[in-house]
Parts: structure tokens; C-alpha cells; sequence
């Protein structure tokens, strides 16, 4: 047991690594980070979709705008499209689970918004709808997914793909890099230290 733990903790150093060395992630989160920040002063909101556990994640980085990450500050708007279920639900039953964030973004997203996918594959077909979805109707789409990106990229305004192939430390990478980009939002917005 002991060297599965410390195995897993090398992997995950590794990774995170390797997350920190790639300039072209930096430049990228960057530029999420400044998207989010010009929607939300214009008034729009940040949408947040994923699955199992990319749901959780996007329930938690929309957490971290609603309510604080780092000092006390004002609620940002952010929703995940995740936290439903009667419309979760209606949706998938209705019109099946590959249109379950989709027909969400058609109800609630605005040209502006900034509309953040999360799989780990970059291959979940409800989350590939949600991005064509928010293409057609003018959002800034973000994708975060892994080193093979599945067919996330082409639907991106902006595609973090981490540089792990293992579904954990994609998925360690990603609340990582969510924290940053809120971090970044919230010092951008309100100057915080």
C-alpha cells in the first residue's frame, strides 16, 4: 500500500510538472482568465458542463466564483449546467443525454458568455454538443481535457489539454488549473493580494 501511495504521489509530481513547464498552457490560462474577466464586466456569466467527475469539478470552480476563493469579494455569475436534475432529467429523457448541456446553453447562454467543458477524453458526446451549441449561439467556448484532446479542439475558442493520459491526474490538473483561472479572476477583478 505504502508504495502504491508514493507511486501515485511521483505521477502526480511528474504531472504537475510538466503542466508547469508547457509555456503554451501558462499563455492559454491566461487567456481564459482574461475572456472570463471581460464576459463577467460586461454583465455575462461563466457556464461550467462536464461528467461524474468532471461534474464535480464544474460544480466546484462555479462555487469558487459564486461564493470566494481567496478574500472576501463580491458573487461572480457562474452556474454549472450540472446541479439540476429535474432538468437534467426532463432533458435526457426527452432528448436524449447527448443533449443534456446543449439544450441548456440554447436556454440560458448568451453571445459573451463563457461556456467551460470539461472531459477528461475530450470525446463525451454531450459535452462535444454543449460546445457546437455555444459556437452557433456566439459564447467564448473553453475546453479542458487531456493530452489527446479527443475532438474538443476544433470546437475551442481555447482547448487546455493536460499533458497526462491516466483519467486521475487529468482530472488533478484540471481543479489545478480551475483554481488558477479563478485565482486570476478574482485578483484581475478586485485587486486582491
Amino acid at each position: 500500500m505504502r508504495q502504491y501511495i508514493c507511486d501515485e504521489v511521483t505521477k502526480t509530481l511528474a504531472t504537475m510538472q510538466r503542466l508547469a513547464d508547457d509555456e503554451s498552457i501558462s499563455v492559454t490560462v491566461e487567456q481564459v482568465a482574461r475572456r472570463c474577466c471581460d464576459a463577467l464586466q460586461a454583465g455575462q456569466k461563466i457556464l461550467f458542463a462536464g461528467n461524474g467527475g468532471s461534474a464535480a469539478d464544474a460544480q466546484h470552480l462555479a462555487g469558487e466564483l459564486v461564493s470566494r476563493l481567496n478574500f472576501d469579494r463580491p458573487g461572480l455569475a457562474a452556474f454549472a449546467l450540472t446541479t439540476d436534475t429535474s432538468v437534467l432529467t426532463a432533458i435526457g429523457n426527452d432528448y436524449g443525454y447527448e443533449k443534456l448541456f446543449a439544450r441548456q446553453v440554447n436556454a440560458v447562454g448568451v453571445a459573451g458568455d463563457v461556456l467551460i467543458a470539461i472531459s477528461t477524453s475530450g470525446r463525451s458526446p454531450n459535452i462535444l454538443r454543449a460546445l457546437e451549441e455555444g459556437r452557433r449561439k456566439g459564447l467564448v467556448t473553453v475546453g479542458l481535457t487531456g493530452k489527446a484532446g479527443g475532438e474538443m479542439p476544433p470546437l475551442c475558442d481555447y482547448c487546455i489539454r493536460v499533458p497526462a493520459s491516466e483519467t486521475p491526474k487529468i482530472q488533478e490538473c484540471h481543479i489545478v488549473l480551475g483554481h488558477i483561472i479563478c485565482g486570476l479572476i478574482e485578483c484581475e477583478l478586485f485587486h486582491g493580494d
